[in-house]
């Protein structure tokens, strides 16, 4: 039985050998599309979740880690949360330029306040909430970029396999471990 992939693979390179070396228009032939699998993503439970924030070294992802959990946040989101789009008196956060190029508010715990309150004040930089820490805290309160993705997955990938959890977690894990825990 073939893969998904091994079954494009082969259509896109029929279809590429009849445009490109037969040199003839290419029709859509009825070949077998592979079946659009949706799998469940992995999920945390509440104490696992806790146990990856409270486990994770790093203060900053620590933090980032609390706030993409606690607030539903897409990764890319969390990392451009500027200082002005904290709501603390309401207790919410603005998210800009989400996915679908729209604004909305998203509800901010207290506790996550706090954190991100504890976080900044390491910094201070002032627009950036998750700065891009090279250089060291000096340069942080300069940088003109937040936080690389690519950090804060490969971190999120250790605490995960320190915590001796054996499943794909990533930060999109943590926003459906979030609406999970809602719903229960």
């Amino acid at each position: 039985c073939s893969s998904d992939l091994t079954i494009k693979l082969d259509r896109n390179g029929l279809q590429f050998f009849y445009r490109h070396v037969l040199d003839k228009q290419w029709e859509w032939l009825n070949i077998i599309k592979p079946p659009k699998v949706q799998t469940l993503p992995d999920i945390l439970s509440r104490k696992e979740t806790f146990k990856v924030i409270n486990t994770t070294r790093k203060l900053r992802y620590r933090v980032f880690f609390l706030t993409i959990y606690s607030t539903g946040l897409r990764l890319g989101e969390g990392l451009r949360i500027e200082v002005g789009d904290i709501d603390g008196d309401h207790g919410r956060i603005h998210v800009r330029n989400a996915k679908g190029g729209r604004d909305r508010y998203v509800p901010l715990p207290a506790t996550t306040l706090e954190a991100l309150r504890g976080f900044w004040a390491t910094h201070r930089h002032p627009r950036l909430l998750f700065p891009n820490p090279n250089g060291g805290p000096a340069l942080m309160r300069a940088a003109t970029v937040p936080m690389h993705s690519g950090g804060v997955q490969q971190a999120l990938k250790a605490t995960v396999s320190d915590c001796g959890i054996h499943r794909k977690i990533s930060p999109h894990s943590l926003r459906h471990s979030y609406a999970t825990h809602l719903l229960e």
